[in-house]
């Protein structure tokens, strides 16, 4: 293993211990920290979706995403690296009988190839330091025709006062963050990435909502053929 990957795969062990520990408070920390309106748009638009079939969703997180896609799904995995966070998705979605929660890493997480219709990463990409992977990791994981919703919490687009408001409140609630990606994920950088990993992008779409959101939508199509 290179060091640059060990370095990456500490990082993200590091970033799993840290939210770890906000755990029990997450959902309501959350809701201060970017507000309900933006959390309510994002919930409405996956709740639009669909349907999704057999689904994976990587930093699953406390499962509050899950919810809004479990009535539209054959089933779903929830999958996250924190252990802490998998204890309170668990008490969560405990209602959703087609919900199964494991810990799995999103960039070597163990499913089989063409597994899952569709994956889900609700305010995950932008806080990895290689997001590269996992979204090479949801291309081998998906049927050929399924779907990628990718959803990332981001500054971008807005004003500079508006941001360092919503980085104060995040730092009242969860201090100085881990060393990590892109805290302004830019619509064309999101799209870069699924396109190297060889999604087809459908849409981005900038969310605005007091705090504001990329919401993502990209497809897995069937490999040209040789010429």
């Amino acid at each position: 293993m290179s060091h640059e990957r060990r370095d990456a795969n500490a990082t993200q062990e590091l970033a799993g211990r840290y939210w770890g520990r906000f755990a029990p408070s997450y959902n309501r920390d959350g809701e201060y920290v970017v507000g309900q309106a933006i959390l309510d748009l994002i919930v409405g638009r996956l709740s639009a979706e669909g349907p999704w079939g057999e689904t994976v969703e990587f930093g699953c997180g406390t499962g509050f995403f899950t919810r809004a896609i479990a009535p539209k799904a054959t089933h779903v995995f929830a999958t996250d690296l924190s252990d802490e966070m998998l204890v309170v998705a668990r008490k969560e979605l405990r209602a959703f009988s087609n919900v199964t929660i494991r810990k799995a890493d999103c960039a070597d997480s163990g499913f089989a190839d063409a597994q899952f219709d569709s994956v889900l990463m609700a305010n995950l990409l932008h806080v990895l330091a290689e997001p590269d992977r996992c979204l090479q990791e949801s291309h081998r994981v998906l049927r050929v025709g399924g779907s990628l919703v990718a959803v990332d919490l981001t500054a971008y687009g807005m004003g500079p006062c508006d941001a360092v408001r919503l980085g104060l409140r995040y730092m009242r609630r969860w201090g100085l963050p881990p060393r990590r990606g892109q805290d302004a994920m830019t619509p064309d950088a999101l799209a870069g990435l699924a396109r190297s990993a060889g999604f087809e992008v459908e849409a981005v779409d900038l969310l605005e909502a007091g705090s504001n959101a990329l919401y993502m939508r990209g497809r897995k199509c069937a490999k040209p053929r040789s010429m």
